[in-house]
């Protein structure tokens, strides 16, 4: 395990708490954003919150059970082979299934009124030494295995079938399932929308008895799918070997009903609908933002359309289309006759901590617009804004001081992604070396990360280098902290990165650039840096496996708005080569993004 990768303790408490606290209507709402009202409703009617799972990697039985009771969960727990997942790291890392040795294991957990709930931990033995130690480390930066578990009450096929409906509706996708004749249960597994802030990206709905025919329309009537299903779910089985799923092609009794065979013939154009109409909602949540609506609605008190059309000065019939839409996607919620604020509209409040309305007028102004020109960066090669605006996004941006303010404040709103930095063992260790230590932030915006890592180490000293009109803004925010004392600033571009210092840290700057631009940043960095310092590289990541991401989306926005890009881990490994550094590791963080430990490469001979 490198000194960055998460604990697995860590990851385990972490999820036992996790079961412990949440309630099935909170979680539901953040796993479908936009789902509220009389979906949640039928949704937590129908299904409550059963186990979060996760894959551990301990050296052997023994230190598994040890961390099992420092996280207070049962040690004496008994463990089971667990052949699927075997398998699917097998596949993932090709290797010899009977190299691995994993098992399951599921201790109890109380839920939040005491109810019975599980945490599913998968444990793949990595003795000290072992060359799986790198399937370890993919894994736990990718999270593969971690799900969460819905049992549904009284199941039937009409109540499963709207199950699979709603949750599709809210952009869940099918992936997977199957029968389990051990525990005569159904499994039907999803991938959960892209945005969802549940932290988990798996769903499991688990239905009690054999449902062949709502499992036939799960899976589709593709032989491959139902090829997959066969063993979807061994592992609930304790058993090595999974009875197939009920193949549809072959058992006529398997086939869907009819409705729901023409509910599948028309989910497509509906998905591409929902897609194509992507814009309105960029536009009605940038309207809200831009209208203060958030501010003058309250979260638990409705507030009636008229009253609250002359509070923001807007039209009150035309208001109240809005406000549907707006409930639609899960922002606020219809209470009698008026409307009250969601916790996802509450990220749009002027003051929230956090706050996204800066980054909602971001995405529904300057870019919204120069995504018009995205054509012409596809069949051009050239920058969409620069072709719209005349010149490049922070020239433009330079010249219009209020606009400059807004994209600061945007940038901030994504900070979110920082949190964890603070703790990386680069800084608490220079926190802990024996005289002061200096860290500089290159590009550091209006100093959100370095205001964290300087309030969590209070023995470091920091230095921000940023555009002139952009250090009056980080001054104004590190003073109000408290932080000012322990902090300079030099106004300057990337040639101009203060040398002598202990970390560095480099967060979103790479992306909005081409890969010649980086080397020459990366290289003023690698001047600057004495032989013991470290960077830190703050970026989105694209998948090595080509799966779905935040960076895949944020690259085709680099492309069409700064000419930059996201890149895959190696890409930028080898980018540090090039300017004379090297990749240490990297470890995920919020957001989809992920920070990169990068030191001096050793001198040549």
């Amino acid at each position: 395990m490198t000194a960055t990768t998460p604990d697995d303790t860590a990851r385990l408490r972490a999820a036992a708490e996790f079961v412990e606290e949440q309630d099935t209507d909170t979680l539901l709402r953040l796993l479908l954003p936009g789902l509220d009202g009389p979906e949640l409703r039928a949704l937590a009617d129908h299904c409550r919150f059963a186990h979060a799972a996760l894959l551990v990697f301990p050296p052997d039985d023994g230190a598994l059970r040890a961390r099992l009771a420092a996280c207070r969960l049962d040690p004496d727990t008994p463990s089971y082979p667990s052949t699927v997942v075997r398998q699917r790291l097998a596949r993932r890392h090709g290797l010899d299934e009977a190299g691995l040795d994993v098992r399951i294991v599921r201790p109890r957990v109380p839920g939040p009124h005491r109810e019975e709930r599980t945490v599913e931990v998968f444990a793949l033995a990595v003795p000290p030494g072992s060359d799986l130690a790198a399937v370890a480390a993919h894994e736990r930066a990718h999270r593969h295995e971690e799900h969460l578990a819905f049992e549904v009450a009284r199941p039937d096929p009409l109540v499963l079938h709207g199950l699979c409906a709603l949750l599709a509706r809210h952009g869940a996708t099918p992936d997977g399932g199957g029968y389990n004749p051990h525990e005569d249960g159904t499994v039907l597994y999803f991938t959960a929308p892209a945005h969802t802030a549940a932290g988990y990206r798996r769903v499991e709905l688990h239905a009690r008895g054999s449902h062949p025919a709502v499992l036939a329309a799960h899976l589709g009537t593709d032989r491959a799918h139902a090829d997959q299903a066969r063993t979807d779910h061994a592992d609930a089985a304790h058993d090595p070997a999974a009875r197939p799923a009920e193949d549809p092609a072959a058992n006529p009794a398997a086939n869907p009903a009819e409705n729901s065979a023409e509910d599948s013939a028309h989910r497509p154009a509906e998905d591409l609908l929902r897609l194509l109409t992507g814009a309105w909602t960029t536009q009605a949540l940038a309207v809200c933002a831009r209208l203060r609506l958030p501010d003058a609605l309250d979260t638990r008190t409705p507030t009636g359309t008229p009253a609250l059309a002359r509070s923001v000065g807007a039209h009150p019939g035309s208001l109240a289309t809005l406000l549907r839409y707006l409930t639609m996607v899960g922002v606020t919620a219809r209470e009698g006759d008026g409307f009250r604020l969601t916790a996802l509209g509450a990220l749009l409040r002027t003051d929230a901590p956090g706050s996204m309305r800066a980054l909602a007028l971001m995405y529904g102004g300057p870019f919204y617009r120069s995504f018009e020109a995205l054509g012409h960066t596809v069949r051009t090669g050239e920058v969409g804004f620069d072709h719209l605006f005349g010149e490049n996004h922070f020239d433009h941006f330079a010249r219009d001081p209020e606009l400059a303010e807004l994209f600061d404040r945007s940038m901030a709103a994504g900070s979110r992604m920082f949190e964890p930095v603070p703790a990386h063992p680069v800084l608490v260790g220079a926190d802990a070396a024996p005289g002061p230590a200096t860290v500089v932030d290159v590009a550091g915006g209006t100093g959100e990360l370095l205001g964290l890592v300087l309030a969590a180490h209070p023995r470091l000293r920091g230095v921000l280098l940023e555009r002139p009109q952009t250090v009056a803004a980080a001054r104004r925010r590190l003073d109000a902290a408290g932080l000012g004392d322990r902090c300079a600033y030099r106004a300057g571009d990337f040639a101009d990165v203060p040398p002598g210092a202990d970390v560095y840290l480099l967060s979103r700057v790479l992306h909005d650039w081409d890969d010649a631009r980086c080397r020459e940043i990366l290289r003023h960095c690698a001047r600057a840096m004495p032989a013991h310092a470290d960077l830190l590289v703050v970026e989105r990541l694209l998948p090595a496996d080509g799966s779905a991401s935040l960076a895949t989306a944020w690259d085709l926005h680099m492309m069409c708005n700064t000419g930059g890009r996201e890149r895959r881990a190696d890409h930028y490994g080898r980018l540090f080569t090039d300017a004379g550094l090297r990749l240490v590791d990297h470890a995920p963080l919020p957001l989809g993004a992920a920070v990169l430990h990068v030191r001096k490469a050793p001198a040549g001979p």
